[in-house]
């Protein structure tokens, strides 16, 4: 008995049709890495749960609630990454890239959370970012801001909103954070169950309520300028003001925090408003103190996620160009004999050109062939029929311009391409 078998529920197939966009999407984004002499570095899917317990925090909702946890045959719990930060720092830490250098790391790649699948989110999503190590200053923080800025021009997207904010130092935070657990135990009854139980474990993480009630109560919270060292105050003085030197614009978001336990100082995300409640589609951070979690050496670092499928969604809903992959040419043959000399002329003409052929196989008539050639898109169809092979010629049938057929010796097929498709 046949058995109907699915994907599996908010893991999605990226059909062919789809997949012409994301490619370009990825070579631009690995263009602008490479530019900025960043250098990629691929991890395990899997990791070991401890990994992203230490950094992430075991109290945030992707450790607590989201993460695809297992044990392995030998009862090891493993995870698949939910995210690849804590994974680049491992990396780092493990294969001494952070001795005495600065390390400039990329990634791409598929990240797993078990959250509610809806417009946006899913539960196996792909990311591309970028992770600088050992490097301390504002300037590494402007310039990996001006990165993302430059993957949006890349793809002429314009409509992306930077918001910004600080969390200082681990100790101003901490004297944030009782003032949080202050000003919510006076409107506990106004805090909703989530909510309330987010107050003693991570109260920065009510500030990214999206309940309406609880926003009408964060317009009036504490704000973290109030509690800023002096030392966290200077740096993100000097990061807006190179990133305005840089005509980088920016809105200043106080309750901005990130979800992540491992943040300090600066925190960012690029928005829009195109894809409705899932509107941040880029967002990083400085996390200065993450490596030492693992027992490294006090190494700084700054870096970003951009979500895949959001940013591919609004790419496609932004651009003009039909990036369907088509074909150059469609090979048609009348028998096995100019099916042979078929499959041999299109090897010759992908070794000596840049063209992309699709040779039909399967048989059929001749009128059947022009159909599916013409649905193919190619921009010219190559016959091969008894009177072709006779006199060692082939025939050129334009699809997409309005001239004429014509008859060449196959010894100019080569010349006449790369003509047409110089």
């Amino acid at each position: 008995m046949a058995v109907k078998i699915q994907s599996i529920k908010g893991m999605h197939d990226i059909l062919p049709e789809i997949s012409s966009y994301w490619q370009l999407v990825e070579r631009k984004i690995c263009n602008v890495f490479e530019q900025y002499g960043y250098r990629e570095l691929r991890t395990p899917i899997v990791e070991k749960t401890e990994l992203f317990k230490h950094s992430i925090g075991e109290l945030t909702d992707i450790v607590s609630k989201e993460m695809y946890t297992f044990n392995d045959r030998s009862g090891d719990s493993l995870t698949l990454r939910p995210e690849a930060t804590a994974s680049c720092a491992r990396a780092g830490l493990q294969h001494s890239l952070f001795q005495n250098s600065v390390s400039r790391l990329w990634y791409m790649g598929p990240m797993f959370r078990r959250e509610k699948p809806q417009k946006g989110r899913t539960r196996q999503f792909h990311q591309a970012g970028a992770e600088s190590f050992g490097l301390v200053g504002p300037d590494t923080d402007a310039e990996i801001i001006m990165m993302c800025a430059r993957i949006w021009k890349e793809l002429d997207i314009k409509e992306f909103t930077l918001q910004l904010n600080t969390l200082g130092t681990v100790e101003s935070r901490s004297k944030y954070r009782e003032a949080l657990i202050e000003y919510f135990n006076d409107n506990y009854d106004k805090l909703d169950e989530d909510d309330r139980n987010r107050l003693n474990q991570n109260p920065l993480r009510i500030l990214d309520s999206k309940n309406h009630k609880i926003q009408t109560l964060i317009k009036f919270v504490p704000v973290m300028s109030d509690y800023l060292d002096d030392e966290s105050s200077d740096h993100f003085a000097r990061l807006k003001e190179l990133l305005s030197n840089s005509a980088v614009d920016f809105e200043i978001n106080p309750n901005l925090v990130r979800g992540l336990d491992y943040y300090t100082k600066t925190v960012f995300e690029w928005t829009t408003e195109r894809l409705g409640a899932q509107g941040t589609v880029c967002a990083g951070g400085r996390y200065d103190g993450l490596v030492e979690i693992f027992g490294g050496k006090p190494t700084p670092g700054i870096g970003f996620a951009l979500g895949m499928e959001r940013l591919v969604e609004v790419f496609m809903e932004s651009t003009q160009e039909d990036l369907t992959q088509k074909p150059d040419i469609y090979i048609l043959s009348s028998d096995d004999k100019a099916l042979a000399n078929g499959l041999k002329i299109a090897e010759q003409i992908r070794d000596l050109t840049t063209c992309s052929v699709l040779m039909h196989c399967g048989g059929g008539s001749f009128k059947s062939q022009f159909k599916k050639a013409d649905k193919s898109g190619a921009k010219i169809a190559l016959i091969l029929g008894e009177e072709e092979l006779g006199k060692d010629i082939i025939s050129i049938k334009y699809l997409r311009q309005d001239k004429d057929q014509i008859e060449i010796q196959q010894r100019v097929l080569i010349e006449t391409l790369k003509n047409e498709f110089p």
